[in-house]
């Protein structure tokens, strides 16, 4: 699988297979491009997928922190790569950070005019949550959210010298493991997957595996960029002309799907398909309905 150099000389990592129309893939925060092999490989012979890893995970995980936001630096690498790979009009399909990034290219690069069907899963055009839109990221607990970030942000400051989680002091480490505990509470309301996410955030050895990244300097940049993101992409997304599918959790925390259904709605021609039984990861709880959603999503493109 091949690296491919981006602005800032970095490497990094695009896994590529299939044959056909070009399907550029855009996964949600510390996703690998491997676990989206289950619902794509079925249609390897009628479609190229194109699905990069996004800096500080999986193969991209050694690439330098550019001196910019991740929804910018991630749009300016998704622009290298088609340079790169001479795509002009292509299928999108962008989970999460993955369609944050993709409205991002929208507003700002002119990215609509290159999609010829776009499929969003479960994400609002809106991080921040204010008088004109109630539906951002964690919805009526937006503020809880917020303080939580801004604490462990000041918290990870004080540790710019240390790279990886594991060096950080025993108190250091509780601190971290309280405040993401917190975060994991807004998400999940059960006690006994609470029970379970604090056993292994007090596991020093564990302790990564719920935080976005092993490295803080990784941590910190992607906690940053959801506490100071302000963009509005609303009218950028309600601009496209290409035919739009909507996959939404309907129990979604993170994204409430009353805020999802709106910008639906105000697209003439896209279509909502809701997901009764999951949350923000319907191909984790619900995989065979959504591997039938791509589907059709694929069949409708060809």
């Amino acid at each position: 699988m091949p690296h491919y150099r981006m602005p800032d000389n970095e490497q990094l990592f695009v896994r590529e297979f299939g044959q056909g129309q070009p399907v550029l893939v855009l996964s949600g925060l510390g996703m690998q491009s491997w676990q989206w092999l289950p619902f794509l490989y079925p249609h390897a012979k009628n479609h190229k997928f194109i699905i990069p890893e996004w800096r500080g995970f999986g193969a991209s995980s050694n690439c330098r922190i550019p001196d910019m936001d991740a929804i910018s630096s991630h749009w300016q690498d998704v622009q290298s790569v088609m340079a790169q790979l001479q795509l002009d009009k292509v299928i999108v399909i962008a989970y999460s950070m993955g369609a944050t990034t993709a409205m991002h290219g929208m507003q700002y690069g002119n990215f609509a005019e290159h999609i010829t069907a776009y499929l969003h899963i479960d994400q609002t055009p809106k991080i921040p949550v204010d008088d004109s839109w109630a539906y951002g990221l964690f919805g009526e607990h937006h503020p809880v959210f917020i303080s939580i970030l801004t604490e462990l942000s000041q918290l990870l400051s004080q540790y710019q010298n240390i790279k990886y989680l594991k060096d950080l002091d025993s108190k250091a480490r509780r601190q971290i493991a309280k405040l993401w505990l917190q975060f994991m509470g807004l998400q999940n309301s059960n006690k006994y997957s609470l029970k379970a996410f604090e056993w292994v955030l007090n596991q020093p050895r564990l302790q990564s595996l719920l935080l976005p990244s092993k490295r803080l300097d990784y941590t910190a940049w992607y906690i940053n960029n959801y506490l100071y993101h302000q963009e509005d992409y609303r009218e950028a997304i309600q601009k496209l002309q290409c035919p739009v599918t909507f996959l939404s959790g309907t129990q979604s925390k993170l994204y409430p799907v009353e805020g999802q259904t709106l910008i639906a709605q105000s697209i003439p021609h896209a279509k909502q398909v809701h997901f009764e039984k999951s949350g923000h990861t319907p191909l984790l709880s619900e995989p065979v309905k959504f591997g039938r959603e791509i589907t059709k999503f694929l069949k409708r493109t060809r």
